[in-house]
């Protein structure tokens, strides 16, 4: 190893050209090949590239005996040199026609990097940079970066060039690589390669090649989509062949317009879907150009950060990282190599659900079931003002910790605790863990955080927390009988649970949570009020039949008109509102969905408007001047005839017009037009799963949730209209 150190300096002397140009007979190589570079150790090694057909080539690493290969019909040859010990530098001989010599050539552990902008964020952008890179002097740690490249075919080479760490370097290398790559490195003592494959801001998506796409059943739709832009596919040939004959009959057409100057419909156009995939977020783009290109080099694993950009995501997340590991895994060849990934970080993201980032997070942890992998958490290393925490030093070493453990057989451990078991003690949970390690542990020496429990009675509730053992108590005096728990569910959480090793818990919940009344529990209002309708929103139609139905028991006239409505996405929490106004109406059929039955048709100011939702951005109060409702079972548009204050002629909002039919597409909404708010809409009721359903303002061509058409999405979806008997 001492010659490795003595000579990992040398200059190198390259003859290569890539791209396949040029004199026809010259050996070319991929630009995953070059001096400096790092082989990967200890297992039959491909080298492949170009030269004329059934061109003879030989290929010799250092002294090993010389490897030859022939050039097939379309030009590309491959070799396969034996397993080689981790060692160097040595030199890499390709000759035919001509003769590449690429130097410097180490042997030892070939990682990929691949994800989006915390993969792609450099050590010169991460905490301490200027002492991190005045440090990097490791000759035997090699980076290349490939170009930031889409394509909607695969590519057979990419651009970039191996570089040598040092502090000269090592500003430009992947943070997080580099940090795992130096942890390895002082542990193996071996050379270490990182082939840096990122690109900020993308998606999952672009990064899945077909083959994965095609073991996931749930991403059949993705992969129906790819298949059309693929010339060798069926779907691809059915749908070109249509449009040929649309455009040999409209040719016909043409000629014969054109003598008779008679006018002639546009030609058809060119079918979308047949349009290959040439931008970087749509599917398999950059996998096309940015991890095609070095299949099969040989690989110990790859690490992998990224999913800001799929934060939105829940179970779907999940099944793309199967689609992912499976394809790479399949097209590299190399077995179910190791994947090692980062669980992103907490952050605040704007005005967003505070539970919607702790259900992706469950989504990333559910990807450890697929076989060799693992994930690093980072909630006690963020930054919640920035994306990018800047400590990436201990991201990387997390990552090592995971290699080290899993990969390299060492006795360390690589896992902050992880859910076991859930158990209920009386008025108390006892919550287990698995990696404890040499104990479970305050990070802060604090009472423990971001411990939460919930019973039928009570919303989740900030619980007391105390380490019994490889456990965790969890009780709360305002909890009488717990049933479920959660830990860290907050895109803001910190929790300060970690093992004894420094490794922080995995946020996760657990138990079943009950059905709560959310209206006597959230609106203390609500108790002077009596119910007259529920409706279980996921079973609308034509003929609306509410669960409850208490017009018959109210026979005392009312002053005001409440609603409550309810709703929730999956892994999401509930979101609702309450709204209670003054009677705009005596007729009790007229305050439920105005069908056309009910006669409802109401446009109009409505006073002392009371507002209580969890939904962020909705103005609460009491007394709110700006209400107005727009009830009625007509088709409508956006022009704002009755000059509601504020609202658009242009946009379906809180100012619309209702128009013939009377039976049309149906609007019940209640707005606050002084905050510019929907506050919620049930419209479109005739068509079930497909009415439109919404709290707060909906995005696009509407305000109102107007052609939203998402009952369907929600998994629970209520509305209660309430009366104050006078």
């Amino acid at each position: 190893m001492n010659r490795l150190i003595g000579r990992a300096s040398r200059i190198a002397v390259v003859v290569l050209v890539v791209a396949c140009v040029g004199v026809q007979a010259d050996v070319k190589l991929p630009h995953i090949f070059g001096s400096h570079m790092v082989l990967q150790r200890d297992r039959e090694l491909p080298v492949w590239g170009w030269a004329a057909a059934a061109e003879k080539v030989e290929v010799k690493l250092g002294d090993a005996a010389v490897v030859t290969g022939t050039a097939d019909a379309a030009g590309r040859w491959q070799v396969k040199l034996p397993a080689t010990p981790a060692g160097g530098p040595m030199t890499l001989t390709v000759k035919g026609a001509n003769e590449i010599v690429l130097d410097d050539v180490l042997v030892g552990e070939v990682w990929l990097c691949s994800g989006q902008s915390n993969m792609e964020m450099t050590v010169g952008g991460c905490v301490n940079a200027g002492q991190e890179i005045a440090d990097a002097k490791y000759p035997l740690i090699r980076q290349i970066k490939v170009p930031n490249t889409a394509s909607g075919f695969p590519l057979d080479d990419c651009g970039g060039a191996w570089q040598v760490c040092s502090p000269e370097t090592a500003g430009g290398f992947t943070a997080a690589g580099y940090f795992m790559a130096r942890e390895l490195h002082r542990e193996l003592k071996v050379p270490i390669g990182l082939i840096n494959s990122s690109w900020g801001g993308t998606l999952i998506e672009p990064w899945i090649p077909p083959e994965g796409y095609a073991q996931v059943a749930s991403l059949d739709p993705i992969l129906k989509r790819v298949q059309l832009t693929d010339p060798h596919s069926d779907s691809y040939k059915q749908l070109l062949g249509d449009f040929l004959k649309q455009t040999d009959a409209w040719l016909v057409k043409a000629r014969e317009a054109l003598p008779a100057e008679k006018p002639l419909d546009p030609a058809p156009p060119y079918p979308d879907p047949l349009k290959p995939f040439t931008e970087h977020q749509q599917p398999t783009a950059l996998y096309n150009a940015m991890i095609h290109p070095l299949i099969p080099f040989g690989l110990r694993g790859a690490i992998w950060y990224q999913g800001e950009s799929n934060h939105g995501e829940t179970v779907s997340y999940t099944e793309k990282m199967k689609g992912l590991i499976g394809g790479w895994r399949q097209l590299f060849g190399q077995g179910d190599f190791p994947f090692y990934y980062v669980q992103i970080a907490p952050y605040s993201y704007g005005d967003e659900d505070p539970n919607r980032l702790a259900a992706f997070w469950e989504a990333q942890a559910a990807a450890m079931t697929i076989p060799h992998t693992g994930m690093v958490v980072t909630t006690d290393i963020t930054d919640l003002n920035d994306i990018h925490p800047k400590n990436k030093q201990d991201v990387g070493r997390r990552l090592a910790l995971w290699a080290l453990a899993k990969t390299y057989g060492r006795e360390v451990v690589s896992s902050g605790p992880t859910f076991k078991s859930l158990s209920p003690e009386g008025d108390k949970l006892r919550v287990r863990f698995d990696n404890v390690g040499r104990g479970l542990a305050s990070r802060d020496g604090k009472p423990l955080t971001w411990f939460e429990i919930v019973d039928q009675d009570t919303d989740f509730t900030k619980a007391d927390a105390v380490i019994d053992g490889d456990s965790v108590v969890l009780s709360s005096p305002e909890v009488k009988a717990p049933v479920a728990m959660r830990f860290g569910w907050s895109k803001v959480a910190d929790p300060n649970l970690m093992n004894k090793e420094g490794l922080p818990a995995i946020p996760f919940r657990a138990g079943q949570v009950p059905e709560r009344d959310w209206l006597a529990l959230k609106v203390p209002e609500a108790k002077d009020y009596t119910l007259l309708y529920a409706l279980d929103l996921k079973t609308l139609s034509g003929d609306v039949r509410y669960a409850v139905d208490n017009r018959e028991k109210v026979t005392k006239p009312f002053d005001r008109i409440a609603y409550f409505i309810e709703l929730q996405k999956p892994a999401e929490p509930v979101r609702y509102l309450y709204v209670s106004l003054d009677a705009f109406t005596a007729d009790l059929t007229q305050i439920g969905v105005p069908t056309v039955a009910s006669k409802a048709v109401f446009q109009q100011p409505v006073a002392n408007m009371n507002v209580l939702s969890n939904v962020q951005g909705i103005v609460n109060g009491n007394g709110l001047a700006g209400g107005n409702i727009e009830f009625w079972p007509h088709n409508y548009g956006p022009p704002n005839s009755a000059k509601v204050p504020n609202a658009s002629d242009a946009l379906w909002d809180f100012g619309d017009q209702f128009s013939d039919p009377v039976d049309g597409y149906g609007c019940m909404q209640v707005h606050n037009h002084d905050a510019k708010q929907t506050l919620f809409a049930v419209n479109n009721w005739k068509s079930g799963g497909g009415a439109d359903l919404g709290i707060g303002n909906s995005e696009g061509q509407t305000r109102d949730w107007t052609f939203a058409r998402n009952a369907d999405s929600y998994t629970a979806a209520r509305l209660k209209v309430l009366v104050r008997v006078k």
